[in-house]
């Protein structure tokens, strides 16, 4: 047997001791995780845990494995959103097909859990986060090839989503794709969509309201809305350039895509402005806050604590009376707003969404509770009623923390 390891080599050191040279269906349960909810697959796909971290370990042929474990290592260096590849393991015994190992993405949820759970009321937002996922792979010259809501995973971002891509088996790169190759991939997209919905409602488990049919529908017209915001040309007066090129740079930061280079021709008939749209994931206010306070976030999550932090530098002023730099008023928000926030959920309920989510969950909180009462309620009463009355409602199988728990607590089985 041979194993393909991407550095750092020591994370891998752990996963060298599972019994590689046997199938995979074959493991002994107790090297495995079982994590509810996951999409279908048409290989064989396993979870097993490695010093405190989750991976996933799909059955599959080695030109295959050797294709997606490329892929995803050009999607992660550019900042695609999609799983990590850790490695592969082929040359194993009996002619049996390669492993292809990826990292678990941390506190994913899967399109089953969300179409049937809590959330469920949430499929404009949960199809147009998928839908942009495709542009922006579409955007970076990636056909996908099977673009379906069990190859992506979700993950809450400020009340929203952020869509990442698991399986790229059946993607191509190209410089740029062509017309065709968009549309061949929309339609794939919508068909699969319209099978996998059909299929949760055949176990009821979509809303009855919701029709499977109508929402694949959708999918092509919310592509091509948004491939044209992100990709068309403007044109405009000479006297409209500072307003209408800063309205389009807004509109597609507000779209969750990064600006690249501007270009602006001007002629006495007008001007026109194209723009390069970055398809890696959008990083201007996750920078900005990791800058500040060391805390790496997803992009809506940065934009939502910024916007707290700055409401606390302001309260700071106007307490004190005079300036409070922006790096000290981020050193204090964070040690005595956001940390003790993040610190008041009760270990049991530890790892159920990640430490932004519960923040903005809680700001939520304060709101709802301060127009019921008619007064700001604050922050403190806003996290211990978010502790006491939502947190809870919230699935602990959902995260990697809970998965992994529950797998240690697990009665393990008397030896014959």
């Amino acid at each position: 047997m041979r194993f393909l390891f991407r550095p750092p080599a020591a994370e891998a050191a752990g996963l060298l001791s599972l019994p590689w040279d046997q199938p995979l269906e074959e493991w002994d349960e107790d090297l495995l995780l079982e994590v509810p909810q996951r999409g279908i697959s048409r290989h064989v796909v396993r979870f097993t845990v490695s010093d405190g971290k989750v991976y996933a370990l799909k059955e599959i042929s080695e030109p295959l494995a050797r294709h997606e474990y490329a892929l995803l290592g050009e999607f992660e260096a550019e900042g695609l959103p999609s799983v990590t590849a850790l490695g592969i393991c082929f040359d194993r015994p009996d002619d049996q097909q390669a492993i292809l190992v990826t990292r678990y993405l941390e506190y994913s949820m899967s399109y089953r859990y969300l179409f049937s759970g809590p959330r469920a009321g949430e499929p404009d937002r949960l199809l147009d986060t998928l839908v942009q996922l495709l542009v922006r792979l579409h955007l970076a010259g990636v056909y996908w090839g099977d673009c379906t809501l069990s190859n992506t995973l979700f993950l809450p971002d400020a009340g929203t989503y952020t869509a990442y891509l698991v399986d790229a088996e059946t993607a191509e790169r190209y410089p740029t794709l062509s017309v065709g190759k968009r549309a061949y991939d929309i339609e794939l997209a919508r068909e699969r969509l319209g099978a996998e919905l059909m299929d949760l409602q055949a176990g009821e488990l979509l809303p009855a309201e919701l029709d499977p049919v109508e929402i694949a529908n959708s999918l092509p017209g919310r592509y091509e809305a948004l491939w044209d915001e992100v990709t068309r040309e403007e044109v405009f007066r000479v006297d409209e350039q500072a307003v209408r090129v800063a309205e389009r740079l807004q509109r597609l930061n507000d779209l969750g895509f990064d600006v690249g280079e501007i270009e602006l021709v001007t002629s006495p008939e007008g001007a026109r402005l194209r723009v390069e749209t970055r398809v890696a994931e959008p990083g201007q206010h996750r920078h900005e806050l990791f800058r500040l306070t060391g805390l790496e976030v997803q992009e809506k999550q940065a934009l939502r604590l910024l916007n707290d932090l700055r409401s606390y530098r302001a309260y700071l002023e106007q307490r004190t009376g005079g300036l409070v730099l922006e790096e000290e008023a981020a050193r204090r928000w964070l040690t005595d707003v956001y940390q003790p926030v993040v610190r008041a959920v009760p270990e049991d309920l530890a790892g159920r969404l990640e430490p932004a989510e519960v923040f903005h969950e809680v700001l939520e909180h304060r709101w709802f509770l301060s127009e019921r009462a008619g007064f700001d309620v604050g922050t403190w009463a806003a996290a211990r009623s978010y502790v006491q009355n939502v947190l809870p409602r919230t699935p602990a199988v959902l995260t990697t923390p809970s998965v992994i728990a529950a797998h240690r607590a697990a009665p393990a089985e008397t030896p014959a």
